[in-house]
């Protein structure tokens, strides 16, 4: 039954959320609303925001240390694919501040006492998995091209891969590959988190209502995953450290979208509000 409720929610009868037809404006206004969070409370905020400049900069070094160069891109923008989960205290923090109670950078693990933690916790290891099928299809992709042989230094590897024929072809196929990625996890994520957090429905709900979200709004869906990769792309380059602003932005702004893009729940439909 455990199982079952991980699945499908606390109800007898899956509870589908009402999914609402969204426009450019209400990505303009998650935004606005996501860094009026980071700002009303920035210090908190680059606290958790310094997991992903650091976990990101680790992952770069191991790749270094190992001498897995060719695993370095895809390390780096496959991270991304794991941001949806990692951002679960953010949303926690918007929640809490948008019911008018305390909302510390130590009220985020309140997310612990989420009715749906098991639910956020399959999807997060569903993540992780498509995370590391996407480790094994870039890997797979270069040996195909280039063997076996690991390139001596950063300099070969960078050369190798754009100043030769193969390398670009590596790079198209490659970026062609991470962006079908990124579409799955967009369309199984984009809004399953933030309604976990919100009620608890169950994981398939959760996937089926953030699908659904997808397709209802296509245009503007992809317009915001264009707006998620060139934020974190303009946040990696200072070696990661802006990280730190960029994901608590478009973590709390993801929680806005939330709201924008479905309908409010009954009241027993969703979460009670914690003790303050």
């Amino acid at each position: 039954m455990a199982q079952f409720h991980i699945v499908a929610g606390a109800s007898d009868v899956p509870s589908h959320p009402v999914v609402r037809k969204i426009t450019p404006a209400d990505l303009k206004e998650a935004l606005a609303k996501g860094f009026d969070d980071f700002w009303a409370m920035p210090s908190h905020l680059v606290f958790i925001g310094l997991i992903y400049p650091v976990i990101g900069a680790c992952l770069a070094a191991l790749t270094f240390s190992n001498n897995a160069l060719p695993l370095l891109y895809p390390l780096v923008s496959g991270f991304a694919l794991v941001g949806p989960f990692a951002a679960i205290g953010l949303y926690e923090i918007s929640r809490r501040r948008e019911l008018g109670l305390s909302s510390s950078w130590r009220d985020a693990f309140d997310v612990l006492k989420s009715p749906s933690i098991p639910s956020i916790a399959a999807l997060g290891v569903l993540l992780l998995v498509i995370f590391l099928m996407w480790l094994t299809s870039a890997r797979t992709l270069y040996q195909s091209i280039f063997g076996y042989e690991v390139p001596a230094s950063y300099s070969q590897f960078v050369n190798q891969v754009l100043a030769t024929t193969d390398g670009m072809r590596l790079v198209i196929i490659g970026n062609i590959l991470g962006f079908c990625f990124a579409v799955a996890v967009l369309s199984i994520s984009v809004i399953s988190f933030p309604l976990l957090l919100d009620r608890d429905v169950g994981a398939a709900v959760a996937v089926y209502t953030s699908v659904k979200a997808v397709v209802m709004n296509p245009l503007t869906m992809a317009l915001w995953g264009l707006i998620v990769a060139a934020a974190l792309l303009v946040g990696s380059l200072p070696l990661f450290v802006g990280l730190a602003i960029v994901m608590p932005v478009l973590g709390h702004a993801t929680w806005h979208l939330y709201r924008r893009v479905v309908e409010p729940p009954q009241t027993d439909e969703a979460h009670p509000a914690p003790m303050a």
